[in-house]
């Protein structure tokens, strides 16, 4: 009798035994449907495991419990840390797991995750992730059975893990080949850093554009129209001059920005709408007076060159 997600028990019909092992409550459903009673220590037993984090997995013959099996879940060292990046993010972690409440609530502490879901069934999981995206919510999960495919097939980013089934490898976007589930962590770092050197390197380029009005429609048009004297701020030497100056800037400015467009803008664990408002200002603004005093300083060097 294979291991399935509904039963939450396996074993082995031989010589006339029924022998199962699986959950508390699986195993003691089947010993009470074969005429068997479980008494109170034995609940007190799984119980105890529970509290202290591990799996009580029960072993019955027929009507009777052989005995309980402690089952330890190893916690990666410094998922904690990890896990405390993504909530700096503005990300909710939830852990879902096939074992009994009292475990996963230990394991789910230990770890340090915001919420958990036990005794998961791949109904629940799929149920789970629609909740949450009905709620505007975008889900990424990990996962590695054949149990979280339908649920990896739901959510927005599916990373399944190299030692993984099959199944959940076609179910996810894309397959961790170091199998561990922190790795949506790089990947959602990875992530906001491309779209923040995007955003940074628009915002900048827009910002500058508008310093380089005052220089252009001045030089260009105020022959045509003496009004547009009163955007020439930097007060520049020449039409020729402010041109050259706002051209030799923008050149400049682009090969500045190659290296930061390679490197990508630094990024540090922080909510969206934090990022946001920095980088507004930092490239924005920055943008905005930057492009000034460096078509003026060009502008001198010109007039000067040109005087000669």
């Amino acid at each position: 009798m294979p291991f399935t997600a509904q039963t939450r028990m396996s074993g082995v019909d031989l010589d006339g035994r029924r022998i199962r092992k699986g959950a508390r409550d699986a195993v003691v459903r089947h010993v009470e449907q074969a005429g068997g009673t479980v008494d109170g220590d034995l609940h007190a037993i799984c119980d105890s495991v529970a509290k202290a984090g591990s799996t009580p997995l029960l072993v019955a013959d027929g009507a009777r419990v052989l005995g309980v099996v402690e089952l330890k879940d190893i916690v990666k060292g410094g998922i904690a840390e990890r896990f405390q990046e993504l909530r700096a993010m503005g990300i909710r972690t939830v852990m879902i797991t096939g074992d009994n409440p009292l475990t996963a609530a230990a394991i789910a502490a230990e770890a340090g995750v915001d919420d958990f879901l036990a005794e998961a069934t791949p109904e629940a999981k799929l149920a789970m992730i629609r909740r949450y995206q009905s709620e505007g919510h975008l889900v990424a999960m990990t996962g590695d059975g054949t149990n979280d495919a339908p649920a990896l097939a739901q959510a927005d980013v599916a990373v399944a893990m190299n030692s993984g089934t099959q199944a959940a490898k076609e179910a996810g976007n894309m397959v961790d080949l170091d199998s561990d589930p922190t790795k949506l962590l790089e990947i959602v770092r990875v992530g906001k850093q491309l779209l923040m050197t995007r955003g940074s390197l628009t915002t900048f380029s827009l910002a500058n554009d508008i310093a380089k009005y005052f220089v252009i429609l001045p030089a260009a048009f105020g022959g045509i129209y003496p009004q547009l004297e009163r955007l020439d701020l930097m007060r520049l030497h020449s039409p020729t001059t402010a041109v050259l100056s706002a051209v030799a800037f923008n050149a400049l400015v682009i090969v500045g920005l190659v290296p930061l467009a390679l490197k990508g803008v630094p990024y540090r664990p922080r909510p969206a709408a934090e990022l946001l408002r920095t980088n507004l200002t930092v490239w924005g603004v920055g943008g905005l007076i930057l492009p000034f005093p460096c078509i003026k300083a060009i502008d001198l060097l010109l007039s000067a060159f040109m005087a000669r």
